[in-house]
């Protein structure tokens, strides 16, 4: 594992308190567009995680996103499953627009 690699991981596990805070933003940003949520926040989970999920449907459709320390940025959402970068902290409605983006891509993949 290179030097920049170790740093960002670093940068990732002292950050668990600024991760919380921009989930917890993401979180209500996410809900104001009609996503559920589940704060996955408890010492069980190696790093706090956001499960942004739709209800009503008949497979479980969701997203689950993380704040990662990045490297020309200060810290990013990210969604866990692909390791895509979302958009950069700081921007909760961007980075609603992305998860809904992602979520909508799920739940229709044929339409987008």
């Amino acid at each position: 594992m290179g030097g920049d690699a170790v740093l960002t991981r670093m940068r990732t596990w002292r950050g668990r308190k600024l991760a919380v805070r921009q989930l917890d933003v993401l979180a209500l940003a996410v809900q104001a567009r009609g996503w559920r949520c589940v704060k996955l926040y408890g010492r069980e989970f190696p790093r706090p995680l956001l499960w942004v999920y739709a209800s009503g449907v008949v497979e479980d459709v969701g997203v689950v996103v993380d704040v990662r320390a990045s490297s020309g940025v200060a810290f990013a959402y990210h969604d866990v499953r692909t390791g895509e970068l979302l958009v950069r902290c700081g921007d909760a409605r961007a980075a609603a627009a992305r998860v809904d983006l992602v979520l909508k891509g799920r739940l229709y993949p044929s339409t987008w």
